[in-house]
């Protein structure tokens, strides 16, 4: 392994662990208002 390639694999890994941060942060949000419009919709129509 040269350290060119050593450079490479860790820029390609640092990618991915990036987009998995950004993948999880939206649908944490996602999630959150999901879950904040079933509980309005459940208090707006109880009885």
């Amino acid at each position: 392994m040269t350290p060119e390639e050593l450079e490479k694999r860790r820029l390609a890994q640092e990618t991915r662990n990036e987009r998995q941060v950004w993948y999880f942060l939206a649908y944490f949000l996602f999630g959150i208002h999901f879950i904040a419009f079933v509980m309005i919709y459940a208090v707006r129509h109880a009885k």
